[in-house]
Parts: C-alpha cells; sequence; structure tokens
C-alpha cells in the first residue's frame, strides 16, 4: 500500500531521516542509516539485509484488514477491506506490497510503485495507503526513543503531519542478525492509521 509503510519508514527517512542518521553506525539506529542510504542508491539488496520487507509488509496486511471500514475515509477502494473475503487475499496482498517496496527502492518513486502492484489483486496500494499517514510534505522531527530488549529494538521515529498540524511517532521493531540489525515490523501502525483516520474526519467535517 504508498509508506504500509514500510512504507511509512521510506517516506519518513526519505522526508530527512537519513541526514540525521548518517552519523550513526552502530546499533538499531545504523541500520535505519544503512537501509536510508540504500533508498537513496537504490540497492535493494542492501536495503533487504536491513529490513525483513515480507516480515514488515505481512504485519502490515494483517492490520490493514483488521482495519475495517476506516479505510473508506483513507483510500478509494478501501470499503473492499471490510469483511472476511479481504482475509482470503492476504498472500496476494503481501506479495502486491514486496513488488511496491521494490519499485519504490529501485526508482524512489512512489507513483511507480503504486504502478507495479498488480491491478488484479485489488485496487488497494499499500504505499498509497501509508502516504495518508507519512505524507511527502511530512518532516522527520528525531528519535523520540529506543530500547533494547534482549535480541529485539524498538525505535520511535517522530514524524510531522503538516496536513494535520501535528506530530505522529511510528515505532519500528528491530531483530539482531549477527553483526547488525534488522527492521521486522511497524508495530503501531494500526493506531496510526486509527488516528490519522479521526483527523481526516475532523478535517472534512471543519
Amino acid at each position: 500500500m504508498k509508506k504500509l509503510l514500510l512504507l511509512i519508514l521510506l517516506l519518513a527517512l526519505g522526508a530527512g531521516g537519513y541526514y540525521y542518521y548518517r552519523n550513526l553506525s552502530q546499533g538499531p539506529s545504523g541500520a535505519l542509516v544503512s537501509a536510508a542510504a540504500a533508498v537513496q542508491t537504490h540497492d535493494m539488496a542492501t536495503f533487504e539485509k536491513y529490513v525483513d520487507v515480507n516480515s514488515v509488509n505481512t504485519h502490515l496486511v494483517d492490520d490493514v484488514t483488521q482495519q475495517g471500514s476506516l479505510l473508506t475515509s483513507l483510500l478509494p477502494g478501501g470499503g473492499l477491506m471490510m469483511g472476511g473475503a479481504m482475509r482470503l487475499l492476504k498472500p496476494a496482498l503481501a506479495k502486491a506490497a514486496h513488488q511496491e517496496v521494490q519499485r519504490y527502492v529501485e526508482t524512489g518513486s512512489l507513483e511507480a510503485a503504486a504502478a507495479a502492484a498488480p491491478k488484479h489483486v485489488v485496487n488497494i496500494s499499500l504505499t498509497g495507503l501509508a502516504s495518508k499517514i507519512v505524507s511527502p510534505d511530512s518532516e522527520f522531527k528525531g528519535i523520540k526513543y529506543t530500547r533494547e530488549e534482549g535480541d529485539n529494538a524498538f525505535v520511535g521515529l517522530e514524524v510531522s503531519q503538516p496536513k494535520y498540524d501535528t506530530t505522529i511517532v511510528v515505532e519500528v521493531k528491530l531483530r539482531r542478525q549477527g553483526d547488525h540489525w534488522q527492521m521486522t515490523q511497524i508495530t503501531n501502525s494500526s493506531e496510526l492509521l486509527r488516528g490519522v483516520a479521526q483527523l481526516e474526519k475532523k478535517r472534512l467535517l471543519n
């Protein structure tokens, strides 16, 4: 779907995080530096070393398919996410999301990423949905927190939302992989989707 964020992470880093992180070389932040650098150089192989794209997308698809009718307010065709029928398409949607991420890393274009999703799967772009949460106008504000729990780490990335005159925190989970860390999940994507849907509803009412 346009930063499910990873798609969210891609947009956050693309909005300025890479330049903040580039001086950090160790720990979970170092992995995000390397992932962001790979996006800048369009290096998918290196990007996948630091981001488990399949894991991130699988979690995102699970979160999205649980959101129901609120997606209607965020994306055309979002109502298709309602009901159990959409759950049958999760494997295909996750595969399509992987294609979107790869296309974004290779081209740096959100339009190209959205176009990479097979239209016969479902007319919903994960990168498109992610851009509703972290827009191209958003700015990276800094690291809100970093927490390590054994071989897992959680990093909160604070990002502005100019459209709603507020900021959000995107929490990403990383797992230690030998000599480096790898991102495996956006842990609060459900909360972010609900929050943006509420903000959009208030904006429309006003």
